[in-house]
């Protein structure tokens, strides 16, 4: 049907072209921009995500710039620790030069100041856009929370779509030669327990055995050995042997005679008072010792010594004659007198010119020995004198208590622990630990100090007590603390007894107790073998303190390089969404065109229609 009001194909055609237009423009927006995506209204899920991943990676580009820079700090701090190793080196094989007997120590100290200055100079320069790791100044360098230094090392969205930064941390307690509060590599280390409140003592000297703990870089070589003693027997010496006399017991009556009495137990023995009598003050009734009359003839000599004919002439042959008669009894008599000479110091000598008689202890728990009713007839006494000793106590002891702190541990969130056996007249140790969470805990604190010896009688009643209950511990004064073994358990004297801490171990040590800065063999010439050692330790710190580091550039490496292929693999993944198909897109192209064409000839032949009608009525 041909009509004049309604040109159905030309509307037709029309509708077509118009839909045709709208798609070229949308094809034609895709080849221009390149995306198939361009605005929220083309896909609102796709252009969401391809937004936020958009400004996502942003963020990633920064934390590669920021990767960047931490490399570089780092690169800092190595070469410098580097430099400081190879002047340690140096310095290690001046002290060598300078132990060499004649050397001048003051010439050598000139070059050691220079090194010094220059180990300085190093960890100061070692710094990089006003950032530090070689000289810090950190309040508690011991503290993970305080000496952490974080370098950015990712920028990471969750599924909920929070976003957080990742940091990498590096613990300056490693690196850092020096700090403003002491604790650098080069540094004395501020949390030396030292007496651990008199559990262990000081001493200086070469010391061996499992229970010794070496303070490296302490003046003298010294070390913490564990507190203890043991009882002793009671012994005596005798008067001196006269020098060229005789003691001749070929005489026709000759003798030598006493009564020797032993093991007696007393209250306060030798009128000991203070510590040491009531160390060994023991509850009534007591023994009163073995007694046994003693009577030396020429022959209790010829059994022997037969070809002396009687005849003695010096200590050791009549020490040997008295252990005769004496060992059977429970008494041991030595011709080579041990004592500390003078009395009270370290000074341990040996007397080969007196005697010394000591009780053997066989004769109930007291420790004494006594000659009593001494007398002689036709014969000298060869020193034999009336004369008596207790001997002591050793299941008690008196620590000397100091104050002390359980300092922090790094990332350790207990602190430094403290391990030790404890016995007690030879029984079985036992173990124990404690550590700074322990202290505070106990104490109600967060300071880890063990401040008064009231405290250190309640610590070590927490940790001994289950285990030792017959066991008294009484803070005595604010300087010491008393324990000893409850005589109500046990009333054993003498070389039975002892008590004993053992077995000490620290974790952080050993640490180092001096400053690198303060060796000086000029002033301390006879120091040089202790600075040497100390050298080692702090060049093997150094080089601890290059291995952190070296694996802090390796995660920055590693880092970097995934931050990279983050990158493109985002970029990637987003042009996944919205990316314009280059190829589908131009085919479209030319397909709308083609289209429009058509639809054109179409919309010129509809309208010919109304043309034709014209023509009909002319």
């Amino acid at each position: 049907m041909t009509s004049i009001l309604n040109n159905a194909g030309a509307i037709s055609a029309l509708q077509t072209l118009r839909s045709i237009g709208s798609g070229m423009a949308a094809v034609q927006g895709q080849v221009s921009s390149g995306l198939r995506i361009q605005v929220a209204s083309d896909n609102a899920a796709y252009w969401s995500i391809s937004t936020t991943m958009r400004s996502d990676n942003s963020a990633i580009t920064a934390v590669s710039d920021a990767l960047g820079f931490a490399a570089a700090k780092a690169d800092t701090a190595y070469t410098g620790l580097k430099a400081v190793i190879d002047i340690l080196g140096e310095f290690k094989a001046k002290l060598v030069l300078a132990s060499e007997p004649g050397v001048d120590k003051a010439k050598v100290q000139k070059e050691l100041a220079q090194l010094q200055q220059q180990v300085k100079g190093i960890a100061n320069a070692a710094s990089f856009s006003g950032e530090n790791w070689l000289s810090t100044g950190i309040s508690n360098i011991y503290d993970f929370d305080r000496n952490a230094t974080s370098s950015i090392s990712a920028f990471v969205r969750g599924a909920s779509g929070a976003v957080a930064v990742r940091a990498m941390d590096l613990h300056l307690s490693a690196v850092s030669l020096f700090n403003s509060t002491g604790g650098g590599l080069l540094q004395a280390d501020a949390r030396d327990l030292d007496t651990l409140g008199g559990i262990r003592s000081f001493a200086t000297g070469t010391l061996t055995g499992a229970d010794w703990t070496k303070y490296d870089g302490v003046y003298g070589s010294g070390w913490m050995y564990p507190n203890g003693g043991a009882g002793a027997a009671g012994s005596f010496a005798l008067d001196d042997f006269p020098v060229g006399s005789t003691l001749d017991f070929s005489v026709p009556g000759a003798e030598i005679s006493f009564d020797i009495i032993l093991d007696t137990e007393a209250s306060n023995p030798g009128g000991q008072t203070g510590t040491a009598g009531e160390l060994q003050d023991l509850p009534g009734p007591y023994f009163g010792g073995y007694s046994k009359p003693i009577t030396i003839t020429k022959a209790d000599v010829d059994a022997v010594f037969p070809a002396l004919g009687g005849k003695i002439t010096t200590n050791t042959q009549f020490a040997a004659v008295l252990n005769s008669v004496l060992n059977a009894e429970g008494a041991s008599v030595s011709a080579n007198y041990q004592h500390y000479d003078p009395p009270g110091s370290s000074n341990y000598v040996h007397d080969p010119e007196r005697m010394t008689i000591t009780t053997r202890q066989i004769h109930g728990d007291g420790s004494y020995v006594e000659i009593a009713n001494l007398t002689s007839v036709g014969v000298g006494t060869g020193g034999l004198k009336n004369s008596s000793a207790f001997g002591s106590r050793g299941s008690g002891m008196a620590i000397a208590f100091k104050e002390f702190i359980v300092h922090e541990d790094g990332d350790n969130i207990d602190g430094v622990g403290v391990s030790f056996s404890f016995s007690i007249n030879g029984q079985p140790p036992t173990s124990h630990f404690f550590d700074r969470t322990y202290v505070n805990k106990l104490f109600g604190k967060d300071s880890g100090k063990v401040e008064t010896s009231q405290e250190m009688e309640t610590l070590l009643h927490s940790l001994l007590d289950a285990q030792w209950p017959d066991l008294i511990i009484e803070a005595k004064s604010p300087t010491e603390v008393m324990l000893k073994l409850d005589p109500a358990a046990d009333r054993k004297w003498g070389v039975g007894t002892q008590m004993s801490f053992g077995d000490v171990r620290v974790s952080i040590e050993p640490i180092p107790t001096i400053q690198f800065m303060d060796i000086d063999i000029a002033v301390n010439p006879d120091k040089v073998s202790s600075y040497i050692d100390y050298v080692d330790i702090i060049t093997e710190r150094a080089i601890d303190g290059m291995t952190t580091l070296g694996a802090f550039q390796k995660r920055i490496d590693m880092q970097a390089g995934f931050t990279s292929k983050l990158l493109a693999t985002i970029d990637k993944g987003v042009g996944r969404l919205i990316d314009a198909n280059m190829n589908e897109a131009s085919t479209r192209l030319k397909a709308l065109q083609t289209q429009e064409q058509l639809g054109i000839q179409s919309l010129q032949i509809a309208n010919s229609n109304s043309e034709n009608i014209l023509q009909l009525f002319r």
